[in-house]
């Protein structure tokens, strides 16, 4: 089912009542094609959950209309609209069992809708299979992991065959390693059954790996919308830079000068393509490479050796960041003794940002692949 947002807009009134409206979500125009995994990311109070409840129709928006397919939804009610909800908390209802959660949306249907109780047991069964939990049917949730209360909660949203599955949060509860896991299941769950999605989350690890496009938002404000690799390699502005990576992008204060960018007094990178100015540049911590001739020095703080990796932290007078992490292969060797260490940059992974204008990003007339280390 596709889903279309056409200029959504939600406005809370202030707590206060003075002063102007609080606005949640912000003229947001989006399609979302039918049978995609579609991650709503950013941070706390940027209107990710609000908009999954316009989605939902849990809230009316003040603006704009929503539709599913070539239907009008914007006014019709929660349970009219075919969507499975997926809460952070489960909200599973702890006196009943597994089987009884998940059959508990269809023995609420009503006339028409109403399934003979062979069919609705047939459907229990059959999404208790699809997320790996049939042997646990008898059990309640107190007597389940986390994990296993994620995948019923799953189960129940997806026995009505909603038309659109909203998940908010989803992992949240979980340890690192079950969320690595469920999130995997989820993927899996969602290419089987084809059913459109909406994965909402802050965490953008999770985000990228599951998703075929991003949403970036901010302060109810979408930044970028493409697909996860695209959206990391070119992020629009400094927001969306600093907001996708794990470790987080290395931010430096930076001056073009005659086509070179400059790190303090280092000349590190030609950028023949953008005017002198002051700049803002981030630098991916893959996008270091050791070379004691390299242009780029850093005194060194120290060496962690992370198995298949090396991090190594440093320091330079022209970072934002307190610490600068640059992550090479482990099978380059560091002095850990060393006072200083050079690098070479690579440029895909350097990007130059505007000082004024948003910090948006400042993009090369050239394509990265000729621009030579000096």
């Amino acid at each position: 089912m596709k889903v279309v947002l056409d200029h959504l807009t939600k406005r809370f009134p202030n707590r206060n009542k003075k002063g102007d409206d609080v606005i949640a979500v912000s003229d947001f125009t989006f399609e979302i094609p039918d049978g995609k995994l579609i991650g709503l990311l950013g941070p706390s109070g940027c209107g990710k959950s609000t908009t999954l409840n316009l989605i939902c129709g849990l809230e009316p928006p003040t603006e704009g209309r929503i539709f599913f397919g070539d239907d009008d939804v914007t006014r019709l009610p929660p349970e009219n609209r075919g969507v499975g909800l997926v809460f952070q908390n489960y909200a599973l209802y702890p006196h009943l069992t597994v089987r009884e959660n998940i059959l508990f949306p269809l023995q609420n249907l009503k006339g028409k809708n109403k399934l003979p109780k062979a069919e609705m047991e047939e459907r229990a069964l059959a999404v208790a299979k699809l997320v790996q939990i049939e042997g646990l049917m008898e059990r309640k949730p107190s007597e389940m992991s986390g994990g296993q209360q994620q995948r019923v909660a799953i189960a129940r949203a997806l026995v009505k065959m909603p038309k659109v599955l909203l998940l908010d949060e989803p992992l949240s509860n979980l340890d690192a390693r079950l969320r690595l896991q469920t999130r995997e299941e989820i993927r899996r769950i969602q290419k089987e059954t084809g059913i459109t999605t909406i994965f909402v989350t802050h965490d953008q690890d999770e985000a990228m790996s599951i998703s075929d496009m991003i949403v970036v938002m901010k302060d109810g404000v979408v930044q970028q919308i493409g697909k996860p690799q695209d959206v990391y390699d070119n992020p629009v502005n400094l927001f969306v830079a600093t907001f996708l990576g794990t470790p987080p992008i290395n931010v430096f204060d930076g001056e073009i000068k005659g086509g070179m960018l400059y790190l303090g007094d280092q000349a590190v990178l030609p950028e023949p393509g953008i005017g002198d100015q002051q700049v803002i540049v981030g630098i991916r911590p893959e996008g270091f490479i050791l070379d004691e001739r390299g242009p780029f020095e850093v005194k060194l703080n120290r060496v962690e050796v992370m198995g298949r990796d090396t991090s190594v932290v440093s320091t330079h007078p022209a970072s934002r960041n307190a610490q600068i992490r640059s992550i090479i292969s482990a099978r380059n060797k560091v002095d850990p003794g060393a006072e200083t260490v050079r690098f070479s940059l690579i440029p895909d992974k350097t990007l130059v940002f505007s000082v004024e204008d948003g910090n948006e990003a400042l993009w090369r007339e050239t394509a990265a692949g000729d621009r030579n280390t000096p």
